[in-house]
């Protein structure tokens, strides 16, 4: 049962951010933009999260305040760098997969160069208040216990007790996104303007502003969800943020996966993110322990399993019918 335990409560912090990057992915995607851009989008999020948390880490702010905050600067932030995509892709009727890819290029190799500056002392102008180690948070993101939720059975254990903060931000924002989806007009106008815009223009929806829409709610939830990453696993070193490499692809293949849908999105992420945990987890467990394979396999699982996945969903995902397709008022 220990080991039960320690797997849930592992693996939940892994999946929440995937839940993150890919719910921005569907919000994206269901306007009508495709979203490649998701893992430049992490790593920028995450970049300033983690400065400003780095920055503020011995203030007298309470550390899980510190932390919401944080999480707000890294969505705002990224609201910014995903503009980029939504510009090229509206304003500009570019290719929607090759702006992606050159966001995702971009802003890896300034993370790089920032963190050994950092680490160089600012290239000796100066003392760097972050280098020589210094550039890992010390922050107490665990919630202890959750009065009376915690006394439930079993899954008192393993929800609300020793919990990662972000588990429960994630939570929120995975229900606050599906009522958003299905229940608001504002979700409705966006599906529309993902399935067909032309149909959607003609009610006096305007689907430019939809789009850029769509791509900025992708640009918040996925730097809040790279956010989540460096805390949860990176612990906020800014030099192991480019560590987020292929998680925002990992994210895209959750996103179709679980169809677009929020709920969907949701299990797709704990069973990306429980593979994850395997490979740290082999020792625990006597039956993959014994088998004597290299932990280096494990850590393959998630990719391996995004083949599989895509192979056999690919002929029967659902995708938003206008999505790549840029959108011209002049077309029937």
């Amino acid at each position: 049962m220990d080991t039960f335990y320690y797997l849930v409560q592992s693996t939940l912090p892994i999946a929440i951010p995937l839940l993150l990057v890919a719910l921005g992915g569907m919000f994206s995607e269901r306007s009508g933009i495709i979203n490649i851009a998701l893992e430049g989008i992490m790593i920028f999020g995450a970049f300033f999260g983690a400065i400003f948390v780095l920055s503020t880490q011995n203030s007298s702010i309470n550390p899980q305040i510190l932390l919401i905050i944080g999480a707000l600067v890294a969505g705002f932030a990224s609201i910014g760098y995903s503009m980029l995509l939504a510009y090229a892709s509206v304003n500009l009727k570019a290719n929607q997969v090759i702006v992606g890819t050159a966001l995702n290029m971009l802003i890896p190799a300034i993370v790089i160069i920032y963190a050994q500056l950092m680490n160089a002392g600012w290239s000796g102008v100066g003392d760097s208040p972050y280098s020589g180690g210094g550039i890992t948070t010390t922050l107490n993101l665990y919630i202890h216990e959750v009065p009376l939720l915690s006394q439930i059975p079993v899954i008192g254990d393993l929800l609300f007790k020793d919990t990662y903060l972000t588990v429960y931000l994630g939570f929120l924002v995975l229900i606050i996104s599906t009522i958003v989806l299905y229940k608001t007009k504002f979700g409705l106008r966006l599906r529309a303007c993902g399935e067909h815009p032309q149909a959607a223009d003609s009610v006096g929806i305007n689907v430019y502003k939809m789009r850029y829409a769509g791509v900025a709610l992708s640009g918040f939830l996925g730097g809040m969800g790279g956010y989540f990453y460096s805390v949860s696993v990176l612990n906020s070193n800014i030099s192991g943020l480019t560590g987020v490499a292929g998680y925002g692809f990992l994210a895209l293949a959750v996103m179709i996966f679980g169809q677009w849908k929020p709920v969907r999105i949701f299990f797709a992420a704990l069973f990306f993110a429980f593979l994850s945990t395997l490979s740290v987890s082999v020792p625990l467990i006597p039956f993959l322990n014994n088998l004597g394979l290299d932990l280096t396999i494990y850590k393959m699982l998630p990719y391996i399993a995004t083949l599989i996945v895509l192979i056999f969903t690919s002929k029967s995902s659902k995708a938003p019918k206008a999505e790549g397709i840029p959108y011209d008022k002049g077309l029937r």
